[in-house]
């Protein structure tokens, strides 16, 4: 979990800039701008929450938003820098100039990774920081407010990409159709809890905590290449409008 000090965030105020900057600086169809603009939409959601009173702690939740959001700009500054970028993040950077993955893959693939990867690391290392569990209420529920931002998020690239789909005949789309349907935050929210739980028991032990993670950064790898298998070039793409 290393980064350049000078570049992390350390607010959600920090992280939405460095987004929108992020997003300025790449073509609107490069992959890794797809992504960051579900993202952007994600963290403005979560400062919504903060001035409704939306999280029962605030200042855990919002570190928490943070750590997180800096393990996404590591692997955007990896990527930048020619560096390696963790193998959880490389389908996506890998596939991001491919004009036959779809918008949606490219957000699925980066939601896919930073859920069902980072999340987990970044609850472990913000319970420490703030000196508190996964287990100390109301941790629990905060997690669950972040993962249903996501997953509203998550809806809305869905519904696009319903719009989309329908404007191609049902033989060429039936396969991007099963490679999308494959995808769900709640269910990777799920499975990043029970890694929670894993390594929070691991994190004095640190080759049972390596090993752990090194599994889950495998499986979310493997998952990442599948949800951006190309299959055809999206509609805007064929038409000429994009």
């Amino acid at each position: 979990m290393t980064r350049s000090v000078a570049r992390a965030a350390r607010s959600t105020g920090d992280a939405v800039a460095r987004m929108r900057g992020i997003g300025a600086g790449l073509d609107p169809r490069d992959g890794v701008a797809c992504f960051n603009r579900a993202y952007l939409a994600v963290m403005e959601l979560i400062g919504q929450g903060f001035a409704a009173g939306r999280f029962a702690d605030r200042a855990f939740a919002e570190r928490l938003a943070v750590v997180l959001a800096n393990l996404y700009f590591d692997a955007v500054d990896a990527a930048a820098a020619g560096r390696p970028v963790n193998p959880a993040w490389q389908p996506l950077f890998e596939a991001r100039g491919s004009r036959k993955v779809w918008p949606v893959q490219f957000v699925f693939a980066g939601m896919y990774a930073h859920v069902n990867h980072d999340l987990a690391p970044a609850v472990v290392a913000t319970c420490i920081e703030c000196r508190t569990t996964p287990d100390t209420p109301p941790v629990h529920a905060d997690y669950l407010a972040v993962g249903e931002l996501f997953v509203r998020v998550e809806a809305q690239a869905r519904a696009e990409f319903g719009a989309r789909i329908g404007r191609v005949a049902p033989g060429p789309a039936e396969p991007l159709e099963h490679i999308v349907s494959g995808f769900s935050v709640a269910r990777a929210g799920e499975a990043a809890w029970a890694a929670v739980q894993t390594l929070w028991h691991q994190r004095n032990i640190r080759p049972m905590y390596e090993a752990t993670l090194a599994a889950v950064t495998a499986s979310t790898a493997l998952a990442g290449r599948m949800l951006v298998t190309p299959v055809l070039a999206p509609v805007e793409e064929r038409d000429g409008e994009g």
